[in-house]
């Protein structure tokens, strides 16, 4: 954990370039603008690292990974990894690690399977214990972070080697399955057309990312707003209106080609709700803040009167109802529950959030950045799948880009 108290401006934005106090005097000009790129060379470059990933891969791949189909495949594939990364996200920066998230989304979807096939609950009454079930774990490893100070590497490490088993054990080392039908549409269904179809695009879907792409500028804005009235020296006019008109171009288009095949999954709809709350959350409530500060130097958080305890017992608490709902989202697109669900999660999702800047330090990330390290994931498994390369290879490649992002992390600490 680092012992640099980290200012509440490190929250701000829910879109990487948003300024994060950058010296008086360097928004304007072409020096100004140099010296913001380099200031925030580590939000930029998320962004830029992304872009290159899926041009490098659209080349590669003759033209695969953009098509409709493929869009659709990359966003069911990767929900539960970004839902669980908003979680870890929090965890990170408040200077802890959770390991267990994955065996906690295999267990959580064991215990969905046997409510809802074995005893033929449904699905509603099942979704919230199963979310009830996934809080109750996360607030029992926390106990023991908060309160006890037992380090979250050694407990989560033993929820992890836990809930593996009782996943086997559950399931008596069997799959099981199928869903019903509707459960099965929180991963493979598509919001409801209400505009009329136009026989290539889904309309609908086509104008939600339109709102959700002004809605996005429109935070932007106002953020940038904020800052200039509150004194602080805001990204450059030239490079904000760049940035977020390179943003809403993006957005459309990804979300016309998505609506080309089938509309918008529901699952991609359930994920732009939880990063737009988890972006408020850290952006502009206390409690993110304070989750920062903590993150940043507890004994100096402690000092000024925050709840140290309380917040990493919540964080905890959180990740394992996230991680609920992954393992939820995971045996709805497989329609069933498999003793080896959640294998392996916990790694993509802790790269994720370090690929995406969060410090493994503490006290530092963004919600964006989580989730565009979760797509930089994403993109270099799907890529390299079509390429053909072989899953060794594929697990070479992505700890090479882990070992290189917290690299850049240590260098950025020095410096």
């Amino acid at each position: 954990m680092s012992d640099n108290v980290v200012a509440p401006e490190i929250a701000a934005g829910a879109l990487p370039g948003t300024p994060t106090g950058v010296a008086p005097g360097s928004g304007s000009g072409v020096h100004g603008h140099l010296g913001f790129l380099k200031n925030n060379l580590r939000d930029y470059g998320m962004l830029m690292s992304l872009f290159a990933i899926m041009l490098f891969f659209e080349f590669m791949t003759g033209g695969t990974l953009l098509r409709p189909l493929n869009l659709t495949n990359l966003v069911l594939q990767n929900s539960y990894i970004v839902i669980m990364a908003l979680g870890m996200l929090l965890v990170i920066v408040s200077g802890h690690i959770d390991l267990s998230v994955g065996s906690v989304a295999g267990f959580v979807g064991a215990a969905a399977a046997v409510m809802m096939v074995n005893y033929h609950l449904n699905f509603i009454p099942a979704t919230i214990l199963c979310l009830a079930l996934g809080g109750l774990i996360g607030a029992a490893q926390g106990y023991w972070i908060a309160y006890f100070k037992i380090p979250s590497f050694i407990v989560t490490l033993a929820g992890m080697l836990v809930f593996k088993g009782l996943a086997l054990a559950l399931l008596q080392g069997q799959s099981v399955g199928p869903f019903s039908l509707i459960f099965q549409k929180l991963s493979s269904g598509f919001i409801p057309e209400i505009l009329p179809n136009t026989g290539r695009h889904y309309p609908t879907s086509v104008l939600i990312g339109v709102i959700i792409a002004l809605g996005l500028v429109y935070m932007q804005t106002r953020t940038r707003t904020r800052q200039k009235r509150h004194g602080m020296d805001v990204e450059p006019t030239v490079l904000f209106t760049i940035k977020n008109a390179v943003l809403f171009g993006v957005m459309v288009y990804l979300t016309t080609l998505i609506a080309s095949h089938r509309g918008l999954p529901n699952v991609l709809v359930i994920m732009m709700i939880l990063i737009a709350i988890y972006a408020f959350l850290t952006a502009r409530t206390t409690i993110g803040r304070q989750i920062y500060a903590v993150g940043g130097n507890v004994r100096a958080a402690k000092l000024s009167g925050i709840k140290t305890e309380r917040l990493t017992f919540l964080t905890f608490v959180n990740m394992g109802m996230l991680a609920a709902l992954a393992g939820l989202v995971f045996a709805a697109r497989l329609n069933t529950a498999t003793p080896k669900a959640g294998q392996g999660f916990e790694l993509d999702v802790i790269a994720a959030c370090y690929i995406g800047g969060a410090s493994a330090y503490g006290g530092v990330g963004k919600v964006a950045g989580a989730v565009i390290g979760a797509f930089i994931m994403g993109v270099m498994n799907n890529g390299m799948s079509i390429l053909g390369i072989g899953i060794d290879y594929q697990q070479v490649l992505k700890g090479l880009v882990l070992l290189g992002a917290v690299c850049i992390d240590v260098y950025n600490q020095k410096r």
